[in-house]
């Protein structure tokens, strides 16, 4: 992380993990830095070891680094806002999914799965210095034609992966949402029931 990128964490009700009290999903990307291929193997290794339903791993990763054909074929699904930021990114991963079970049944729960997969890809990223950025503003018939996608395989998210780089070289609202403190709503809100005293 570049020592001009000044880390908020999160302002948490107890001690939790480091790597999730600092998380964020920064858009201000270092567009020189490269992603070594033993960082990409890393963070699609802890990926690859998330949980799934009946262990069925219905998760599959098309990768693309900046400069190659797949990395320009995923940024062209981007929302132009989208664009704009994750163009600096040193890779982007577009998470795709089967949508069917191996029996053939369907697979009402593939997103939860590849939620799962990514949030593990993404605190293995943040664990070796890097930073990640999770959009859902893209297109995915877009994306699906772009890289040529099987037809049982559906689009689920794109993620940029890189370098943080200082937030004051955005400007406009992407400054303001860089610079913006991290809110959460209360555990309050969002534990119905059970919540200890």
């Amino acid at each position: 992380m570049s020592p001009r990128v000044q880390v908020m964490k999160a302002e948490t009700s107890v001690p939790v993990n480091e790597i999730i009290a600092a998380r964020r999903s920064p858009r201000s990307f270092n567009e020189n830095s490269t992603l070594s291929n033993d960082d990409l193997l890393g963070i699609l290794e802890a990926a690859r070891w998330a949980p799934s339903a009946f262990n069925g791993q219905p998760w599959r990763f098309i990768v693309g680094k900046r400069g190659d054909q797949v990395f320009e074929q995923v940024l062209s699904s981007l929302s132009p806002f989208n664009q704009t930021w994750a163009k600096s990114a040193s890779a982007l991963v577009l998470v795709t999914s089967k949508t069917t079970k191996g029996d053939g049944s369907i697979h009402a729960d593939y997103q939860f799965d590849c939620g799962l997969a990514v949030g593990q890809l993404v605190v293995e990223t943040h664990h070796r210095g890097l930073v990640a950025h999770q959009m859902t503003g893209f297109d995915k018939a877009i994306a699906q034609s772009a890289v040529s996608l099987p037809s049982e395989l559906v689009p689920v998210v794109v993620i940029a992966i890189g370098t943080q780089d200082a937030p004051e070289k955005l400007t406009g609202p992407l400054l303001e949402r860089e610079t913006a403190k991290r809110e959460r709503l209360p555990l309050s809100e969002i534990v119905i029931q059970g919540l200890p005293a």
